[in-house]
């Protein structure tokens, strides 16, 4: 084999460098372009898994939970009630069966959101109040004798054992249609007066 000669050697020299130099640059290109890629996933990921994990328990802390409140004053069903956490007063009142006939219920934010612990309390007007005064001192005289047939309340009659609301409405009904009463013996024709509860009218009322 022939010797090569310096001038080849050089050459040739120059050409494996050119190479080398040329392999390298191609190595770094490479590297540049799935090196930061795969960076930017391996830091996207756990951000948005983060934030999954972050905005699933915002979720849980908003949606759960529950308030217990005192509903009190001209409601149907006064008492203490569990409601869902973001209730507001008006489901307050609805829960409690709804204000009353005497209930002021602008006196009241009915938009306002409840917190555990309040106490909701809906005024009540003041011809209302007045009629509630009004039942407590019928129901304590009625204690003090027999209520007078023909001027007879619903509070009134409410107070007779055996006379709910309802069958009281219905005597005072019945009282009006007949142009009033001249006998209790008059109200057994009213449905849902039995013996027995004829037997306490009697002894309750007078004509």
């Amino acid at each position: 084999m022939p010797e090569l000669s310096r001038s080849q050697l050089l050459v040739y020299g120059a050409i494996g460098v050119a190479l080398l130099l040329v392999g390298a640059r191609w190595v770094r290109s490479a590297s540049a372009d799935s090196g930061p890629t795969d960076g930017v996933e391996s830091a996207v990921a756990p951000a948005a898994q983060e934030g999954s994990e972050s905005d699933s328990s915002f979720a849980m802390d908003a949606g759960g939970g529950d308030v217990v409140v005192h509903v009190a004053g001209a409601v149907r069903d006064p008492g203490v009630y569990r409601l869902p956490a973001g209730a507001r007063v008006a489901d307050g009142v609805e829960r409690a069966g709804g204000a009353t006939a005497q209930a002021a219920v602008d006196g009241i934010n009915l938009a306002a959101r409840l917190a555990d612990g309040q106490q909701v309390i809906v005024p009540a007007t003041a011809t209302g109040a007045a009629g509630v005064a009004a039942g407590a001192t019928a129901a304590s005289g009625a204690a003090d004798g027999p209520i007078s047939l023909g001027t007879a309340t619903v509070e009134q009659l409410d107070t007779i054992e055996g006379i709910g609301p309802v069958t009281a409405q219905g005597i005072i009904e019945f009282r009006d249609e007949h142009g009033g009463l001249s006998s209790v013996e008059d109200l057994d024709e009213i449905s849902g007066i039995g013996p027995a509860t004829m037997d306490a009218l009697r002894g309750a009322l007078q004509p």
